[in-house]
């Protein structure tokens, strides 16, 4: 019930700040944090754990590979705010990075008025998530309390092709079933 009660009255200083006239539309959403952006080879990335001091990066036992082709992810503990990170690559480049934050540390709101300082009034606004796009990177803060970066045009080819594999598959299917 607290909990609740405070995310009500983040949201309601929240929405008192946007009725001010200072709008930051535009602002450049990030495709960095912390050394490690968007589009870095895992190899990169996985150096740029093992320097940083955030992380718990303990090597190879962290990455696994996903399902679907062409994806991998490494998974990895945070030593801070951050309790654990996920870093999503497809064909070999970053393209999701997830940070759950470890909430006796860390507040929603904190970083909700981080964030509206630096990239403006989010794009959405709702109970779940606060979202800030700039057509090339999404930014999201979510709850649970997480912190999600994507880059868009990656995660639209991955649904794009996932479309046409279930097109194929339906037009499989179809012949199938007329062929009896």
């Amino acid at each position: 019930m607290k909990r609740a009660m405070t995310f009500i009255l983040a949201m309601v200083a929240a929405a008192a700040a946007f009725s001010q006239d200072a709008d930051q539309s535009g602002a450049v959403v990030p495709r960095e944090w912390r050394g490690i952006a968007l589009g870095m080879g895992m190899e990169e990335v996985k150096a740029a754990l093992a320097k940083d001091s955030l992380y718990f990066y303990r090597g190879e036992p962290d990455v696994s590979l996903l399902p679907r082709p062409n994806e991998s992810i490494i998974e990895v503990a945070g030593l801070s705010y951050v309790q654990r990170a996920f870093f999503q690559f497809y064909e070999g480049k970053l393209f999701v990075m997830i940070f759950a934050m470890d909430e006796s540390k860390m507040d929603h709101y904190s970083l909700f008025t981080t964030l509206s300082a630096k990239y403006g009034k989010p794009d959405t606004l709702s109970p779940s998530e606060s979202v800030w796009t700039d057509g090339a990177t999404r930014l999201s803060l979510e709850r649970p309390l997480a912190v999600k970066y994507m880059d868009i045009a990656v995660f639209e080819a991955i649904l794009d092709a996932g479309q046409e594999e279930r097109s194929v598959e339906d037009v499989l299917r179809s012949d199938f079933l007329g062929s009896f």
